[in-house]
């Protein structure tokens, strides 16, 4: 009964121990990485700038400013920008984006994209597309 219980207790364990520990890249463990170049600029109408550079390859910048400025429902803040880096593997990253009141957008050869649309859907979509709509009552499935 004892070793039934011991058994347990080991293979509880070893399903409560993590399945996965992060190994912290060594690369710039206590270590000072300077900062080369840096500039901002922040102006009276809500635009802004900045951009840096650090010693270990990090490139960034990006602008902004308020779009549409006391238009009530219309205002939005408007930013477009880049950064690069070498990732941990080696593989140099560059990001170009911006973001208005459509959301953010982002370019980059490492970013996944989806795979093509089928033919078949896409001439299903051209098809729903060409018919004209249809008003829609909203009680039109209730008959009384």
């Amino acid at each position: 009964m004892k070793s039934f219980i011991v058994l347990s207790a080991l293979v509880a364990l070893t399903y409560a121990a993590p399945q996965f520990q992060y190994q912290q890249q060594p690369q710039y463990q206590n270590q000072f990485i300077p900062i080369l170049r840096q500039n901002q600029e922040i102006n009276p109408d809500g635009s802004y700038s900045f951009s840096y550079e650090t010693g270990n390859g990090i490139n960034a910048q990006e602008q902004g400013y308020l779009k549409n400025p006391g238009i009530k429902d219309a205002e939005a803040q408007v930013a477009q920008g880049s950064f690069s880096y070498t990732s941990p593997e080696g593989i140099p990253i560059n990001l170009k984006y911006y973001a208005d009141e459509t959301g953010f957008h982002a370019e980059g050869a490492h970013l996944p994209v989806p795979p093509p649309i089928p033919e078949a859907i896409a001439r299903a979509l051209q098809y729903i597309q060409s018919q004209p709509q249809q008003p829609q009552n909203q009680y039109q499935g209730f008959r009384g």
